[in-house]
């Protein structure tokens, strides 16, 4: 009995012993195919999507597509889409209008100029760039009186306030117009004398001066126009330039004979008295 017992005793224990070290190697066994599983291209998308966060280890789906973006970076300068195809940008109405409204300014500042400028006749604007000090407040004679045309030789002014009446009178004095207006009750009486030859003279090389600066302007507003275009490059189809170009150049040409043709009347004014 004993012996049988024995016998018995060392039965289970191999059997013990046999299932410890069968446990161990099915331990290792499944670690090492997790692991090759974890590793295998062939297996990563499938297993580890599972196992582990996507932001750890992508799938190949992404990595084609990685590669395929990279690919397709050396022609982003010319394919900016996912179409592939090119946006153009329509750069024309903003160049015209910047265009237009600089050679404009241009133009009105000339006006404003050839105001200043007297002639042999009156004209109600040839007061407005005068400066009338009143009560420490410099203001433009337009906004102090208002000033009428008489006659072809004579303007009258009337002030908003009579008590300014010496600071306007002094004001048309002291510019160089050269006149000499006298009071009238409530207001004054400008005649405005003939111009002499040296005045003339005078007189029309200032306008020719004011005539070629205005020029200028023009054209500088007509180059900034023009480097838009350029600097817009491929983003702005080559028939269009052109086209906006042609448009520009018509543009600058109005503008300058609308410069020469002020200049012209205000010499013939002059000359004619």
């Amino acid at each position: 009995m004993a012996l049988l017992h024995l016998r018995r005793t060392i039965s289970s224990r191999n059997s013990f012993l046999f299932l410890l070290r069968s446990s161990t190697s099915f331990t290792k066994a499944r670690t090492f195919s997790n692991t090759t599983t974890l590793f295998s291209p062939h297996l990563l998308s499938n297993s580890v999507s599972h196992k582990l966060p996507s932001a750890t280890l992508p799938s190949f789906d992404f990595l084609k597509q990685s590669r395929r973006g990279f690919a397709k970076g050396k022609n982003k300068s010319k394919d900016d889409s996912a179409g592939g195809t090119v946006e153009f940008v329509d750069i024309g109405p903003t160049v015209k209008e910047t265009a237009n409204s600089q050679m404009d300014a241009a133009v009105v500042a000339l006006s404003r100029e050839l105001q200043k400028l007297r002639t042999g006749r009156a004209s109600a604007g040839m007061l407005d760039h005068i400066i009338v000090e009143t009560d420490g407040v410099k203001l433009p004679l337009n906004r102090s009186a208002v000033v009428s045309v008489m006659d072809a030789k004579t303007l009258s002014v009337n002030p908003y306030d009579p008590n300014t009446l010496k600071q306007l009178e002094n004001a048309i004095v002291s510019s160089p117009l050269g006149l000499n207006p006298q009071r009238d009750g409530d207001r004054l009486i400008a005649a405005i004398p003939p111009l002499t030859k040296e005045h003339t003279q005078a007189m029309c090389k200032v306008v020719a001066k004011s005539c070629e600066d205005c020029r200028q302007s023009i054209r500088r507003a007509r180059q900034k126009a023009m480097d838009t275009v350029k600097k817009a490059g491929s983003s702005f189809p080559k028939d269009d330039a052109k086209k906006l170009e042609k448009e520009i150049e018509e543009m600058t040409k109005k503008f300058v004979k609308s410069a020469e043709d002020m200049c012209n009347n205000k010499e013939k004014e002059i000359k004619t008295g």
